[in-house]
């Protein structure tokens, strides 16, 4: 699907975040100033795709859209012959749309109409797009808990369902704009178990585990509310983040970012990672990425092995596993405590007081890249057979309603 297996996702949030704050992770980063020389890097070591965000809120003002911010990373992206999944909705959106009113999807879709045919118009295909990222933890986050813009508590339900009926007025508004533009639809894959003292707490691990945490991908492929308008043709290729922090015991006390504690890495109740991707691949039938991963600090050589690991599994069964993202590529301050910086990339900044003074690259983890040459291998051979289309039908799954209370699809240290 692309030319590496491996793409570098740079980290491009943008919002308020708990305490009321504007913070712009691309700016914090350094990464628009940058983009160039990162491209540039990321190219050395094998990697020729990225995921990108184009900022909503930096592009559409009341409607009327400036594509200035864009401009430089689709110029960077040509010279160093990058290849990009555009994500349209990273958390930030324009301080004068209302997220609960019919005016949002409308409002949504003219951006991406309008952004598809920009990038079209200045880009050579295959077009990749996210149009929104992650809808079930910014339900759960800023409509269930509050955590974030629109700081919405006992909502999540509500919002999951506007941001599913607006990643689906935008898939179809750039299709208008590119008819073979290719959807690569993220959202969190989590997992928990109960507590060893609670077994009666097992059915609703297995509700969690089997129903909730597909609600965002069952909207868009018409499984779930198909009065919303969703289909096979709007899931299109299913993207999978997953972190360290995405399995853990139910019933635990979130920490005041709404992260749980994990399960520890040698817990034995941890599901292997071959195992969560596999699921999601028979329950859709569809291409699938890994579109988010990484761990902190000195973890993060042993964790992309581990990642590895799972992948050369799933290639070899046959699975259309189509990439592996390394998200984030670059160390990154936290959304709530700009002091506070996460060590999470292949590339630390040499000083956090100015992100752009150099970069330290973390040698294991390169080195673990370095190792996947047997993954490399078998991903070029996967891309030589005929490719799923992207409108085959879903596999048949009981269809439910059921909705109610969010619960927390992760997250990441980061956030």
């Amino acid at each position: 699907m692309f030319r590496s297996f491996f793409l570098a996702g740079f980290e491009g949030s943008t919002g308020y975040n708990r305490h009321g704050e504007w913070f712009d992770q691309v700016v914090a980063t350094g990464h628009d100033r940058t983009v160039d020389e990162d491209y540039r890097d990321i190219a050395a070591v094998g990697l020729h795709a990225v995921r990108e965000t184009v900022r909503w809120p930096l592009v559409d003002d009341a409607g009327r859209h400036d594509f200035s911010t864009v401009k430089p990373f689709i110029e960077a992206a040509k010279r160093r012959r990058i290849e990009a999944i555009w994500d349209l909705f990273h958390y930030g959106f324009p301080r004068d749309v209302d997220l609960w009113t019919k005016a949002f999807p409308r409002r949504f879709a003219d951006y991406c109409h309008a952004i598809a045919r920009f990038i079209a118009s200045r880009m050579e295909g295959p077009h990749f797009f996210t149009p929104v990222n992650e809808p079930s933890f910014m339900a759960y986050a800023a409509g269930e808990k509050g955590l974030f813009a629109p700081y919405a508590a006992g909502r999540g339900w509500e919002l999951k369902i506007a941001l599913a009926r607006a990643a689906i007025a935008g898939i179809d508004a750039i299709r208008a704009a590119i008819p073979n533009a290719r959807f690569v639809n993220v959202d969190p894959l989590c997992c928990v178990v109960p507590p060893p003292d609670r077994p009666d707490l097992a059915e609703e691990a297995d509700h969690f585990n089997d129903r909730l945490v597909f609600q965002s991908w069952d909207m868009l492929c018409g499984r779930l509310l198909p009065e919303l308008g969703g289909s096979p043709r709007h899931l299109d290729i299913v993207g999978i983040n997953y972190y360290w922090t995405n399995q853990w015991e139910l019933k635990g006390t979130a920490g005041a970012d709404g992260t749980f504690r994990p399960l520890d890495d040698d817990d034995p109740r941890r599901a292997p990672l071959d195992a969560l991707v596999r699921k999601v691949w028979r329950r859709y039938g569809r291409e699938v990425m890994i579109t988010e991963t990484s761990h902190v600090g000195d973890k993060r050589g042993p964790w992309l092995h581990e990642v590895v690991r799972a992948a050369e599994t799933l290639l070899i069964e046959g699975a259309p596993l189509r990439g592996v993202c390394l998200y984030p590529i670059l160390g990154m301050p936290e959304w709530h405590d700009r002091e506070v910086w996460t060590r999470m990339g292949l590339w630390d900044p040499v000083s956090h007081l100015d992100p752009c003074a150099g970069r330290r690259v973390c040698a294991p983890m390169l080195d673990a890249l370095r190792s996947a040459g047997a993954v490399q291998a078998l991903h070029r051979q996967a891309c030589s057979a005929r490719p799923l289309s992207p409108h085959r039908a879903i596999l048949p799954q009981k269809r439910t309603a059921r909705g109610g209370a969010e619960e927390s699809p992760r997250r990441r240290h980061a956030h």
